[in-house]
């Protein structure tokens, strides 16, 4: 579940709910106001985002993408400054509680925006991990449904606007570029691939259809538009394909491929106009706390250390006799550990999800008094992007229902997803990780929207890291082997507080962090560059992870040791997502009042 750290389109920033004490029942005037405002905000942000409209299931501009020029986020900025002023007219003196804390996080989320317009196009808008090149496809294919002849027309339309869409990612590039910004040279290639996989297949080229054909035609076929108007929409679709769809992305090639032989092969972002200054408050806004990367870069080593022991540990436990590196070679060359890289190979590997998914799903009862009432369910990676994609992500379900949230799964490579780790990749990322988290956050309809569809790395990422702890004190991860897969994720977490401020903080090389994660790490030479050039691209956010579990485990410790037989975990579990996303700080308030409550 990954996401740049901003206060986004829809104006937000962080949630909180302490629902187990009423204190939705104490109300005033003053607090409906507050709380018009913050909607009418919201919907403004949302009125300014039809992709954002999408991805919650509205249709309200289904036909349109975000305006992304300069002149849009220039206003946007002046709306925030806007929004500041009146935000403080506000008299927090007759405010409830809770919407005290909700006025406290709203300027906290709009101080962090205004502070941080001078980098606004220091975050690199397009890389391997992100960016409208990727997003068009997947807001078609995931949140564009088509259920009637103007769902379909919408869909086409679109499809010609990514050519004006595609002029303004181009014009925002530029301006990046000639600041002296741009991504190291290696991710040009992971770019482009995925690029020109959109473009291959029908109607480009003879064979079979393209990733957007084949979808726009699924889901016509399966829609109510009748029988008769099909084939004119698909010949529509067809040429709006060869049109403003293949203009845009063949404008953004041109441009890729210019930009590629002008880029260099420096990877952190100390390289960048105030680099230091940049990597500082991106550690910061990630974990939500003011971390000194050297202070993050000893805790790493430290956690690695001890990680490594619990490691040799299970080695004795399966009779392996040898050093850990030998361990860490046996796990990645046993053939039991690994489907084999075939059809069935991908099938076999998805069977084994839903069924971990099944079992976890029937004792998610155990951790939690409060259940999404969305299901989840398992998808690979789409092929056109697999290249690129990450290990593993999260999408949650659109608020109509209309589809269930998806643990993507990347199976381009089956070696480098070993049947040890999926346990724990799968906690993370649907049950109880983020598939709870987010779904049970969207559900508290108590709160402003602006609070429940936050996104807070530190709070998100520390919760899915946690939950890959829970089911092994839950009785799973049985078999050594397996428990091996949950700490060697949890030792991937520690390596990235490492390498992530090696890379920005003390100018390692991409080799200097592939190397160190080769001598600490299970995993194989391929999956490490992929981590590490993920980390190059998103300076700061992989040290959210371990970070916010800390975070996460302090807070349930202090609560077992000052509640003694009262602490309930449920209940524990229900405080830490009853408020949604929360900044590490305002978490820790939220639950030592629980605990003081209590």
């Amino acid at each position: 579940m990954i996401t740049r750290r901003e206060f986004g389109l829809l104006g937000g920033a962080f949630a909180t709910q302490f629902w187990a004490t009423p204190l939705f029942a104490i109300q005033s005037d003053e607090d409906a106001r507050l709380n018009a405002f913050f909607d009418a905000i919201y919907q403004r942000g949302l009125d300014r985002s039809p992709i954002a409209q999408s991805r919650q299931g509205l249709k309200t501009n289904q036909d349109k993408w975000d305006d992304l020029s300069e002149a849009r986020q220039l206003e946007g900025h002046a709306l925030r400054q806007q929004d500041l002023a009146r935000l403080r007219e506000f008299d927090i003196a007759r405010l409830s509680p809770q919407s005290r804390l909700s006025y406290r996080m709203f300027e906290r989320g709009l101080e962090e925006s205004l502070r941080d317009w001078r980098w606004r196009d220091h975050g690199y808008g397009m890389t391997q991990m992100g960016g409208m090149h990727t997003r068009v496809a997947t807001t078609l294919i995931n949140s564009h449904p088509i259920q009637s002849r103007g769902d379909a027309d919408a869909y086409i339309l679109r499809l010609e606007r990514v050519g004006p869409l595609m002029g303004q990612v181009i014009a925002n590039l530029e301006r990046e570029e000639a600041a002296g910004i741009r991504p190291p040279r290696f991710v040009y290639p992971l770019v482009i691939g995925p690029c020109e996989n959109l473009l291959r297949g029908a109607p480009f080229e003879t064979g079979a259809d393209s990733p957007m054909l084949a979808d726009f035609k699924t889901k016509l076929n399966g829609s109510e538009v009748p029988a008769s108007e099909r084939a004119a929409l698909v010949q529509r679709a067809e040429s709006a394909l060869r049109g403003g769809f293949a203009t845009g992305y063949r404008n953004l090639l041109a441009y890729l491929r210019g930009a590629e032989s002008r880029a260099d092969d420096v990877d952190g972002v100390w390289k960048l106009p105030d680099g230091a200054a940049f990597y500082r408050t991106q550690l910061e806004g990630y974990t939500t706390l003011p971390l000194d990367p050297a202070d993050v870069h000893a805790l790493g080593l430290r956690e690695v250390a001890r990680i490594h022991e619990e490691m040799r540990a299970i080695m004795v436990r399966t009779g392996f006799t040898g050093s850990l590196q030998d361990f860490f070679e046996f796990m990645r060359t046993e053939r039991r550990f690994y489907h084999p890289d075939t059809a069935e190979g991908r099938a076999a590997y998805l069977a084994e999800a839903n069924v971990l998914l099944a079992e976890i799903r029937a004792r998610q009862g155990e951790l939690f008094g409060r259940l999404p009432t969305k299901e989840v369910e398992v998808r690979a990676v789409e092929a056109w992007r697999e290249r690129s994609a990450p290990k593993a992500s999260y999408t949650n379900p659109p608020q109509d229902g209309s589809r269930p949230g998806i643990f993507y799964v990347n199976l381009a490579d089956m070696s480098a997803q070993p049947r040890y780790q999926l346990a724990a990749i799968l906690y993370h990322e649907a049950i109880p990780g983020h598939h709870v988290e987010t779904v049970v956050a969207h559900e508290l309809t108590d709160l402003p929207r602006f609070r429940r569809f936050a996104g807070v790395a530190a709070f998100s990422e520390g919760w899915g890291l946690y939950s890959e702890l829970l089911p092994k004190e839950m009785g799973l991860y049985a078999d050594p082997y397996a428990d091996f897969g949950r700490l060697s994720m949890s030792l991937m977490r520690a390596c990235r507080l490492v390498v992530d401020t090696g890379i920005h903080a003390m100018r390692w090389t991409r080799t200097q962090a592939t190397e160190y994660l080769d001598r600490n790490m299970p995993s194989s030479h391929a999956d490490n560059v992929r981590e590490i050039d993920r980390y190059i691209v998103l300076p700061g956010q992989a040290c959210s992870y371990f970070i916010g579990m800390q975070k996460i485990l302090e807070l349930r410790q202090r609560a077992r040791q000052r509640l003694g037989q009262r602490f309930d975990l449920r209940a524990f579990h229900d405080q830490v997502l009853g408020s949604g996303p929360l900044p590490l700080p305002m978490l820790e308030e939220q639950i030592d009042a629980w605990i003081a409550a209590a």
